[in-house]
């Protein structure tokens, strides 16, 4: 059996574009317009550093958005969503009873980066 030829290689974006952002006052209320924009499909949030966040990426089935990204690295977020919760939890639930479940993803090196930014925002 020969060697396959396959490389694995690692090729982060190099810059995420944030079209839209939006700031709310508690995790419950980022919570309540998660549930809401799912429609009553499971969504979640993501949590990184004492931000709690969603953001929703331009899709690369558009040519110009694919060319982006091949030829510069560049990744477009049409949408975030996002709000200070200092201690991780799995889930937020909200007053009217909704649960959101919420992933810890503090390993990821480029969604540490959006979370700093996200932080430094006013």
């Amino acid at each position: 059996m020969s060697e396959s030829k396959v490389t694995v290689k690692y090729e982060p974006f190099k810059e995420v574009i944030i079209m839209e952002r939006t700031f709310f006052s508690t995790p419950e209320n980022l919570a309540r317009f998660t549930a809401v924009i799912a429609g009553g499909k499971l969504a979640g949030l993501y949590w990184v550093d004492g931000i709690v966040f969603l953001y929703f990426p331009l899709p690369a089935s558009n040519t110009a958005v694919a060319k982006a990204l091949i030829e510069t690295g560049k990744v477009y977020w049409t949408f975030v969503g996002y709000s200070h919760m200092p201690k991780y939890a799995p889930t937020i639930e909200t007053k009217e009873k909704m649960i959101v479940p919420v992933i810890d993803i503090s390993s990821d090196p480029i969604l540490i980066k959006v979370a700093k930014w996200l932080k430094e925002q006013k």
